[in-house]
């Protein structure tokens, strides 16, 4: 399964070492999952966490290197099976929704969705 993690997800991955968004990466470890973002996303986090916890950029670039890049628009492009983030301004009316294949999903659900 192919899931896309939105800027908000790669954030809190790298600020919260024991946060449960990194389950994604030990899923991903354990084969249960591919992990994607895009270039967007990635630029956003590292703007996010060099202008909020500096001291957390370097754990950021390590999650990168785990993850596959993919171009714009992203997630619906990429034939990702779920784009995974917990902006519920932008994304919170299609929250379960399924996009040209693509389910909008809050990050414990999808969690929740990959382990079950």
């Amino acid at each position: 399964m192919r899931v896309f993690l939105d800027a908000n997800v790669l954030f809190s991955a790298a600020y919260r070492e024991t946060g449960s968004v990194r389950a994604f990466f030990l899923l991903a470890d354990a084969g249960a999952c591919e992990l994607v973002s895009s270039g967007y996303a990635v630029d956003e986090a590292r703007r996010n966490i060099r202008a909020k916890h500096p001291e957390r950029s370097a754990d950021l670039e390590s999650l990168l290197g785990r993850i596959a890049l993919c171009p714009e628009p992203a997630a619906i492009d990429a034939r990702c099976h779920l784009l995974v983030t917990g902006d519920r301004t932008h994304f919170g009316a299609l929250f379960g929704r399924r996009l040209r294949g693509t389910v909008v999903m809050l990050p414990v659900d999808a969690i929740g969705l990959l382990v079950g």
